[in-house]
């Protein structure tokens, strides 16, 4: 109850073959090649940095980062 060995394995790749054909398994082979291309570039394409995310709005000048806009006072505000 070892291991298989090769003839097992082939045995399973011929019983797979004919189960499901030679042009469905290549259609899987090459749908599995594309998406690890896909996948390879991804990973190449997330290595760069990122300059500033598209949210973030651009810092005022003279503001400090972490620090919210003052907020206003009662007696700032005027009423007309």
């Amino acid at each position: 109850m070892g291991s298989f060995s090769i003839w097992h394995w082939l045995i399973v790749l011929v019983i797979i073959a004919l189960v499901f054909g030679t042009r469905k398994l290549r259609n899987v082979g090459e749908d599995l090649g594309s998406a690890i291309k896909s996948f390879r570039k991804g990973m190449q394409d997330g290595d760069a940095p990122p300059s500033q995310l598209k949210a973030d709005p651009p810092a005022p000048n003279g503001a400090t980062t972490g620090q919210g806009a003052p907020s206003e006072t009662k007696s700032d505000r005027t009423d007309s």
